[in-house]
């Protein structure tokens, strides 16, 4: 993915994972968690203004996304995503960093956080994977044929999935950008991939938590893009709502892909809160 690779793995029970961590060895540790069907190259531009700004910033694609494993029958869902989460803080030695998670990440954290015991200093969540219902028609539509969508000729899959990708930004991807986003999921494996993960998608893994959001006892931060079209601004303030003493920051003119569509704006909004 252009210069962005992850250069550390670990295996667990879904397979190796790909992580990497920059900045000061020394520094207050800080998790960065991407979505779908993205990869932690969307953290691109943010990882490394945290590192810069003495942080130890840690990044990883979860199992059956960017460069992790991809094979049959792998378990990609939304449970499985959790406990491999709580593992590798585990692994990292990570008792209570900073939590930066966006999309489907959001989902990964907060079980990981609310069902398995994975302790944070501060979270923050951007355009989060946290309330029913979720899913788009197409994201729906898929998930009920996803073995048809499977024989897509290749060609047809990779104009499928830019367009899918595209549409989680307002202000447009750069080309490099977006090309790094597809890339892994076109060939056999990653097509496969690629519906594999929408097939295994189920509200009930926000479902089993979402009671708890009043419960939770730590600072949290939601940040938003006003102009989401995957999951509307007014989820964020439905959730910010739920929990107790969360913030909402609205990201203008960003869309789904808050990460890409404004990272200097993002990047803004996290090292506040980190500092507050």
């Amino acid at each position: 993915m252009g210069d962005w690779s992850l250069r550390e793995s670990l295996s667990t029970a879904s397979g190796t994972v790909r992580w990497d961590r920059l900045g000061d060895p020394g520094g207050e540790p800080v998790v960065l968690l991407h979505g779908t069907p993205f990869s932690s190259y969307v953290w691109h531009e943010i990882a490394p203004a945290l590192a810069a700004a003495g942080y130890r910033v840690h990044v990883w694609d979860m199992p059956g996304y960017g460069g992790s494993a991809m094979y049959p029958d792998q378990d990609v869902s939304l449970g499985a995503q959790g406990e491999v989460f709580a593992g590798l803080l585990a692994h990292w030695g990570l008792r209570e960093p900073s939590v930066v998670a966006h999309d489907f990440g959001g989902c990964v954290a907060l079980r990981a956080h609310l069902l398995h015991g994975a302790r944070y200093r501060r979270l923050a969540l951007v355009d989060p994977v946290a309330l029913e219902p979720w899913g788009s028609p197409f994201f729906r539509l898929v998930g009920e044929h996803s073995q048809v969508f499977e024989q897509l000729p290749a060609a047809l899959h990779e104009a499928l999935v830019r367009e899918y990708v595209t549409s989680a930004s307002h202000v447009g991807l750069r080309p490099a950008a977006l090309d790094a986003l597809v890339r892994p999921w076109t060939g056999e494996r990653g097509q496969a991939a690629f519906y594999r993960q929408i097939a295994q998608a189920d509200q009930r893994y926000t479902d089993d938590i979402q009671p708890l959001y009043p419960t939770l006892d730590l600072p949290v931060t939601v940040c938003w893009g006003t102009e989401d079209t995957w999951i509307p601004f007014a989820k964020g303030q439905e959730l910010a709502a739920l929990i107790p003493g969360a913030r909402l920051r609205p990201v203008p003119d960003a869309g789904h892909l808050v990460p890409l569509d404004a990272p200097g704006r993002l990047a803004s909004e996290v090292l506040a809160f980190l500092t507050s």
